[in-house]
């Protein structure tokens, strides 16, 4: 790790921390927080492949709708309009539908082979995204002069990496130039998580394995054919799953670095009390039988 102890922490000019965890539980209210408090640079990972990596298939996609309705479709061949995504830091929309759902497609659904070719586009863009973060690191100080910098990652993280393996290549690298803060949860968030995905579902990032999966298991159990699947009730369905597998990759990766619990962020108000709370994790790993 960069920051081998509370002194180290406390004593450095330069943090750099890279927060990870089940989505719904802090990243993004800890780096708005810094954020705003000026010293902070924040790169948000979702961001980067929405605007980097993933604008351009985006804004295709929207355009190929557009196409299909005669009055926009004139007006795109002759260059009188423009469609393009807004994504923000505060809404990035465009991803989420972009990745979309599978199943029926009057109500919305992919077809499963263009929905697994979405994912796994969005999973090249996440780990070109995270590849990215040292860079970014060098250009937020050089160009904006930020002493600190935040990677803010999506909840998907834990499936593109190996914790338990010593050499995973895009764990290495994140640790060469952040500490690694894994956000834990409580049961109690876990199942807040599912009835607040439950009230509004919205597409995810899936291992390749646990979609194929969960993909079959749904078909044979509701005795469906793949254009027959309600996209919704499949993304419900399946989210408690997708935590479930996600649970033990997380723990894989948490020796990387520190981890702090979601009740623990919720008390976080102010820089001096991350700051805090990151010691507070140090000198908790430190104390930590190995």
């Amino acid at each position: 790790m960069i920051y081998k102890s509370a002194q180290d922490w406390q004593e450095a000019t330069h943090k750099r921390v890279l927060f990870y965890g089940m989505s719904g539980l802090g990243k993004t209210y800890l780096s708005n927080m810094l954020r705003e408090g000026g010293d902070w640079f924040h790169y948000s990972i979702d961001y980067r492949i929405g605007t980097r990596y993933m604008g351009e298939l985006i804004a295709d996609n929207a355009k190929a709708h557009a196409m299909q309705v005669p009055f926009l479709r004139e007006l795109l061949l002759t260059d009188s309009i423009y469609i393009g995504s807004n994504i923000t830091f505060d809404n990035l929309a465009p991803v989420s539908t972009y990745l979309g759902k599978p199943g029926d497609p009057a109500k919305g659904g992919l077809p499963i082979e263009e929905y697994r070719h979405r994912q796994e586009q969005f999973r090249q863009a996440e780990i070109a995204a995270l590849m990215d973060t040292g860079h970014f690191i060098s250009r937020a100080e050089a160009l904006y002069g930020y002493p600190h910098f935040i990677c803010d990652t999506g909840g998907s993280i834990c499936e593109w990496v190996d914790g338990d393996d010593p050499s995973d290549p895009l764990l290495t690298e994140l640790s060469q130039h952040c500490l690694l803060i894994y956000i834990e949860g409580s049961e109690a968030h876990t199942q807040e998580l599912i009835r607040r995905f439950d009230r509004a579902p919205k597409p995810m990032a899936y291992q390749p394995d646990f979609l194929d999966h969960a993909w079959k298991e749904y078909l044979s159990e509701n005795n469906l054919e793949a254009d027959e699947v309600d996209p919704d009730s499949f993304i419900r369905w399946t989210y408690a799953r997708a935590l479930a597998h996600r649970q033990p990759r997380y723990e894989a990766m948490a020796p990387w670095g520190v981890t702090v619990s979601a009740d623990e962020v919720a008390t976080v108000k102010t820089p001096a009390d991350f700051d805090h709370l990151i010691a507070t994790a140090l000198e908790r790993r430190a104390d930590t039988p190995i």
